[in-house]
């Protein structure tokens, strides 16, 4: 999950790059198609893919709908909303998901545990607001926020749906399925954003957006998060989205996008400082 943080964290910066030169749905149509290819090779050298795992098919299409809905709201809400901003609302990711890991697994976070959420929120926020309480107040909520919001929470759904439906099959297997699934439901609805993008004509960074998403932040994300999810509770595998906004800081300083002040980096103190309860072994 230390590594999911940090390729998450680069799909924020680069998608906000791309996101106003394609469609969402093109985008990621083509992400998803890429990603199953590659994992359903995966899935076939290590082990093959048994007719067993295609039992109840129904958990794939609601795990795959929920999958492409975040992403396509994701990218639909950079086009207006900052990398930091979009950061801050994944931030509300570990919150939900405590809540659907009760009401669907019965997963109960501990005192350590929420307060370990708490820590790392205040410390995301830090982050989030570069250490200036008047940026802090004077946040008011966008259309691109709004918008990546719904994404949030099919995230956060999404998470404890994965050991729920899990019957036992190899990861890169499962992951598969949930690509393909999700690979569906965008060509359904977003067919024709696919056909009309001229591919031929879009700028180097889209390409570049794209092979990350589909390789990196598709590929590996799905897998690690599928590994993670059937043996963590979902509040502890989300809770790792605190370290989000830190990794966003750091895509931006790598891409050139500024330095923050030294006084946010005791945000980042304070998610490392969550992460370390998080860690801390529980019976």
């Amino acid at each position: 999950m230390l590594v999911f943080s940090c390729l998450v964290a680069g799909s924020f910066s680069l998608g906000s790059m791309a996101a106003n030169e394609i469609s969402p749905f093109a985008l990621n149509g083509a992400r998803f198609i890429i990603a199953s290819v590659v994992v359903g090779m995966l899935a076939m050298v290590t082990g093959g893919i048994p007719r067993e795992a295609l039992r109840a098919p129904w958990r794939y299409a609601i795990l795959g709908g929920l999958f492409a809905l975040y992403f396509v709201m994701m990218f639909e809400g950079l086009k207006t909303a900052t990398p930091v901003s979009t950061s801050a609302v994944f931030t509300l990711t570990p919150v939900f998901a405590a809540f659907f890991g009760y009401l669907i697994m019965r997963q109960i976070t501990t005192r350590r545990i929420a307060l370990a959420l708490a820590v790392g929120a205040t410390g995301a926020l830090w982050v989030i607001f570069r250490a200036d309480l008047s940026a802090l107040l004077a946040f008011e909520v966008g259309r691109g926020e709004a918008i990546y919001f719904i994404g949030v929470v099919a995230h956060a759904l999404y998470t404890p749906l994965v050991p729920k439906f899990s019957r036992g099959e190899r990861t890169f297997v499962f992951t598969f399925f949930i690509l393909v699934s999700a690979t569906i439901v965008l060509m359904a609805f977003g067919w024709r954003d696919l056909v009309a993008t001229d591919w031929g004509a879009l700028p180097p960074i889209v390409w570049i957006t794209l092979a990350y998403i589909s390789i990196v932040a598709t590929t590996t994300t799905a897998s690690l998060l599928a590994f993670a999810s059937v043996r963590l509770a979902s509040a502890k595998v989300m809770a790792y989205t605190y370290l989000t906004p830190s990794w966003v800081i750091v895509w931006e300083i790598a891409l050139g996008h500024g330095v923050p002040s030294v006084l946010v980096f005791g945000g980042i103190g304070l998610t490392i400082l969550a992460l370390y309860l998080l860690l801390k072994h529980e019976p």
